[in-house]
């Protein structure tokens, strides 16, 4: 079955840290490149992180040197590392390739 599960979202006070974890299964393999998205209470989906096929990262104005997107190619698995959160991180947090897309998990930083 080709999926996308993420996991590791929660509570936590500004300041703190997640990591968020995403596991890609069928034929839907991380080397060749993954996204984070989220999507906030009443706004739009958009963009966090990628990762390109050779391994580059890129990311928003907003997370830029406080989140961390990585992968494990022997667990077909993507991670986003995200420290010093603030409350505007508070979103949906999804993976995505393509047209796919996971089910999300709710990242919630109280102030």
């Amino acid at each position: 079955q080709v999926q996308l599960v993420e996991s590791g979202g929660g509570l936590v006070q500004a300041g703190g840290s997640l990591r968020l974890s995403c596991a890609a299964s069928g034929s839907i393999l991380v080397i060749n490149g993954m996204g984070w998205y989220r999507q906030a209470p009443g706004k739009g989906r958009e963009l966090v992180a990628i990762i390109s096929s050779i391994g580059r990262t890129s990311y928003a104005d907003s997370v830029r040197g406080r989140f961390t997107m990585s992968r494990d190619n022997a667990k077909n698995t993507v991670y986003l590392q995200m420290n010093s959160l603030k409350p505007e991180d508070t979103a949906v947090y999804y993976c995505n390739r393509g047209a796919l897309w996971g089910q999300g998990t709710q990242v919630t930083v109280s102030s």
